[in-house]
């Protein structure tokens, strides 16, 4: 008889969300002023997987 083998398990870890890099935070551009000129950027929250850093479509 031929002896089967298995495959290992799937990883049990989420899979990271692509935009943020699973750390659930993407740079914002801050506008200022009349002609609403870029000044900086802050970390905003991520609306692909809001914030959680897992990928919501694996």
């Amino acid at each position: 008889m031929a002896t089967r083998t298995t495959k290992p398990p799937a990883s049990t870890e989420p899979a990271a969300c692509k935009p943020c890099g699973g750390t659930g935070n993407v740079p914002t551009t801050v506008r200022v002023g009349r002609k609403r000129r870029p000044v900086g950027q802050q970390d905003g929250l991520c609306l692909n997987c809001l914030g959680s850093g897992t990928d919501p479509n694996a």
